[in-house]
Formats: structure tokens, C-alpha cells, sequence
């Protein structure tokens, strides 16, 4: 039988809450286990933040939060998206409804956005590649290029 006392902390757990002083810090020891629940997904553990007293899961703050269709699925239809399947296309495919599939694009979309802000507000740029619009831009300049010389030389 296992030895009583405090349960080890969640070190790798922050809290969620924004307005919370121990927001997004992990290590801090303020995150405390408050159960578990099972879903299609599997386990989902429940968590306190002693300094803000909120309540949150391991789900909070992911695209899985609050959905209840098993995550391969919403996977699934995110990648048949990504590889340009029509989202009716998707829905039919996968047997849910076209507004499900239209929720599950915008979570994961506004989830993006949230994660683009975090990742890209330190990285200065000078430079910044746009292939498609560079591709376009190239092969006009040629174009212009062409009836130039064509012009210069007589031919046109």
C-alpha cells in the first residue's frame, strides 16, 4: 500500500486565466489536482490555480475543449480541410453535420491566431517571402520585360 501525504504538484501545468498573476507560468507549485473525468478521448484531469481560485482542465485553452466527437475524428476533418476537401465534402465523408464541421474549422482557426500572436511577437523581420505573389509579380515583370526588348530591338 502507498505511503500518505502531499500528492507532487503539477510543475508542468499553468493556469489558463488571464487575468490570474501566475498566468501561462508553469513550475510555480499554485496548480493543484481537483480530479479527473473520462470522455471518448480518454482521461481529462481537473485542476485548481491556488492563486486565482479558478477551476480548469488539461483540455482548457486546446481546440478539444468542450467538444465532444472522439479528437481523431475532428483530426481527420481538419487535415481533409487542409488538403482541400469542401467542408460539405467533409461532413458527408465523416457522417456529422456541415454546421459541426464549420465550428470545429473556426475553433481551430481563432486557436491559430491565438498561437501566431504568442509565437510571432518577438521575431523582428526585415524581409518577407511571399511565394505565390512573388511567382506572380515574376513572371508579369518578365512579360514586361519581353515586349521591352522586343520593342528595343525592332522586332516588336
Amino acid at each position: 500500500m502507498g505511503v500518505r501525504g502531499p500528492k507532487p504538484g503539477f510543475v508542468d501545468v499553468a493556469c489558463p486565466n488571464k487575468s490570474c498573476a501566475d498566468y501561462g507560468k508553469t513550475g510555480k507549485g499554485n496548480i493543484v489536482g481537483n480530479g479527473t473525468y473520462k470522455t471518448q478521448n480518454g482521461i481529462v484531469h481537473k485542476y485548481i490555480c491556488r492563486t486565482c481560485s479558478k477551476s480548469f482542465t488539461s483540455q482548457s485553452n486546446t481546440i478539444l475543449h468542450d467538444l465532444k466527437t472522439n479528437e481523431e475524428t475532428v483530426f481527420l476533418a481538419l487535415k481533409m480541410i487542409l488538403k482541400g476537401m469542401s467542408l460539405r465534402g467533409t461532413a458527408e465523408v465523416l457522417g456529422v453535420k456541415l454546421d459541426t464541421v464549420r465550428r470545429w474549422l473556426r475553433i481551430a482557426a481563432e486557436h491559430s491566431e491565438e498561437i501566431n500572436k504568442v509565437l510571432m511577437k518577438d521575431i523582428k523581420v526585415d524581409k518577407v517571402e511571399l511565394d505565390e505573389l512573388w511567382t506572380f509579380v515574376q513572371k508579369k515583370q518578365f512579360r514586361e520585360w519581353s515586349v521591352n526588348q522586343k520593342t528595343k530591338d525592332g522586332s516588336g
